[in-house]
């Protein structure tokens, strides 16, 4: 019998063993909704913007492992879908992004709703192409599938024009695929791999590097393994939180721009740094130049092109990191090496004295509420058993900093692009996802506001999740750096007028509370917790707090800027007035 392309797509997405689909229709693709509607296998859920539907596809999928799906329309639907693609590239995200497209023979028309959403988004895609003729749909979404997610993971984006979808054709779904071009080099080097376990035995201040790879390999214990065998300290790149559990002694929280000042004290004076998926980016960096000056690198990455992109790099090991590290924790096992807490001991304790000389900390104040101090109660409260998600700016950091994240898959944030509006639909996938998981998108009061419409989206379908604002009535992180390099000139990061975010919620149907000071932080989390409803929790935290540690830009990692004492001292006097 043949199908249809629509009905096409509907088996293959079957095949795939897709259960969850995240959307928005229109005119083109009117054929494929129609088929969702009686589907009994698949369910589509109905975001209300498509860079909703991308973002909560992009969180389902990072807090699962699989692809995430997303089904939009022609031309604006196509390419609303842009940042939530270049999001998951910057990433390395599997998703596979379905767009409906004009008929074959009206494309280059400017026809109705015609947009070149391949020629868009060739380059934050892994892989996109523009099906022609019904007879190819199948091996399409097959490759699209394999690339999304073979190799490092990344967007895929199948555009379907309304011919291609209504015309039919046989049904045959390959149960396998190569492609000649691709072909991803999954086991590593096993001279290498020798040579690195020699290296780390002959170190005497080595440090580990965790990446988002270790995440998407699914590579957690093993980097355990390695650290606790070793003896070896581990900070996790922003991508890397939860790979590694923060609440471990060997843990030196996150490096970098706003990382922790002995992880940057700790990789400033290493002799061995084991970076592992990771692509050394320049928030991690700082000056390239004076990166880690006196330490030999080995780099672990299945993307060969990341390895030396930005760094010199003296063991590079191609492969996937979780069967490297299978291979390496072998040879380290069975080496006849010294004992690795002898050897370590002096190290770990200049690091034991550099976490006392300048652990994460704020001023507490008991009238004004501190950003920090909201994300420490959550962290006590879900004993850090919740998914993350975040916006973009100092909720994000202040997330990354004072939530200890033991476990991976529950740290959701966008990265490399530093996508505002990210968190709460990717939330929304996350929840769908788990639907017994406490999922807490912790927002500033700008990010939120840039989907804040897929609160219907969370409302309709019963979706509980918890949005904590971080109400400081700015655009914070770029008040910031206007602050502290623009001479306190605040152009246009005032948000003068920012809505009520308790009655905004009463609007959507959802659960709206409010803490202005720190006594009613804990009550209003609480109370959050228990309902089963989507909530919006508005915290008026103090405009004028920063995250610190800070690296200013064209800095090393090591020069690193602080609250000064002499500024507390000006907030106790004028307290005291």
């Amino acid at each position: 019998m043949k199908l249809t392309g629509a009905e096409i797509l509907i088996q293959c997405l079957k095949k795939e063993n897709v259960k969850v689909i995240f959307g928005y229709p229109g005119g083109v693709i009117l054929n494929i909704f129609d088929l969702l509607h009686d589907e009994k296998d698949l369910k589509l859920f109905l975001t209300r913007h498509e860079q909703g539907a991308v973002h909560a596809a992009d969180g389902y999928a990072r807090s699962t492992g699989k692809p995430g799906v997303a089904l939009v329309t022609s031309g604006p639907g196509a390419t609303n879908t842009v940042t939530g693609i270049a999001t998951a590239y910057m990433d390395s995200i599997p998703l596979v992004v379905f767009s409906g497209q004009v008929p074959t023979s009206l494309i280059g028309n400017d026809a109705f709703q015609e947009a070149d959403i391949v020629g868009i988004t060739r380059p934050c895609t892994k892989y996109n192409i523009l099906v022609k003729n019904v007879e190819d749909l199948a091996l399409a979404i097959k490759e699209g599938f394999y690339i999304a997610t073979a190799g490092r993971p990344g967007p895929v984006l199948i555009d379907l024009p309304k011919d291609v979808t209504s015309s039919k054709a046989d049904f045959h779904y390959p149960d396998k695929i190569q492609i000649r071009s691709y072909n991803p080099t999954y086991e590593g080097n096993k001279w290498m791999i020798e040579k690195a376990a020699h290296e780390i035995a002959k170190s005497k201040k080595p440090v580990i590097i965790a990446g988002g790879g270790c995440i998407s390999s699914g590579a957690s214990e093993e980097l355990k393994e390695l650290a606790e065998i070793t003896n070896i300290p581990v900070t996790m790149t922003l991508m890397g939180l939860g790979s590694f559990p923060g609440s471990n002694p060997l843990s030196l929280g996150m490096p970098g721009m706003h990382g922790t000042y002995y992880a940057n004290k700790s990789i400033q004076n290493s002799d061995l740094l084991i970076a592992i998926g990771m692509r050394f980016d320049d928030r991690v960096t700082g000056k390239i130049e004076g990166f880690a000056p006196h330490a030999k690198i080995i780099h672990i990455d299945i993307d060969p092109t990341s390895i030396r992109k930005n760094v010199a790099v003296d063991v590079p090991i191609v492969g996937d990191v979780k069967k490297v590290l299978v291979q390496l924790n072998k040879v380290l096992k069975e080496g006849k090496f010294e004992q690795w807490d002898e050897i370590r001991k002096s190290w770990l304790k200049q690091i034991e004295e550099w976490k006392k000389e300048r652990p994460l900390t704020y001023t507490f104040d008991k009238e004004i509420i501190k950003p920090q101090y909201v994300v420490e109660r959550i962290y006590e409260l879900t004993k850090g058993d919740a998914i993350i998600t975040t916006e973009v700016g100092q909720n994000q950091m202040w997330a990354a900093q004072f939530f200890k994240h033991d476990k991976p898959r529950k740290w959701l944030t966008s990265g490399g692009l530093g996508t505002m509006g990210y968190g709460f639909p990717a939330a929304i996938g996350a929840q769908i996802a788990h639907p017994n998981k406490l999922v807490i998108d912790i927002a500033g009061d700008g990010s939120i506001q840039m989907n804040i419409q897929e609160l219907a989206t969370a409302v309709i379908y019963k979706l509980p999740v918890k949005v904590a604002i971080l109400n400081n009535r700015y655009l914070g992180m770029v008040r910031q750096w206007q602050e502290l390099f623009f001479n306190e000139r605040y152009s246009h990061t005032n948000l003068d007028v920012v809505p009520d975010f308790v009655e905004l919620a009463k609007a959507y149907n959802a659960v709206g509370l409010r803490a202005v000071k720190p006594s009613e932080v804990d009550e209003v989390l609480k109370e959050a917790f228990k309902v089963k409803q989507p909530v919006l929790i508005d915290f008026v935290v103090d405009w004028k707090e920063k995250v610190y540690p800070m690296v200013p830009a064209g800095a090393t990692i090591d020069n690193m800027l602080f609250e000064e004492k002499e500024k507390k001292e000006e907030k106790k006097l004028k307290a005291v007035k």
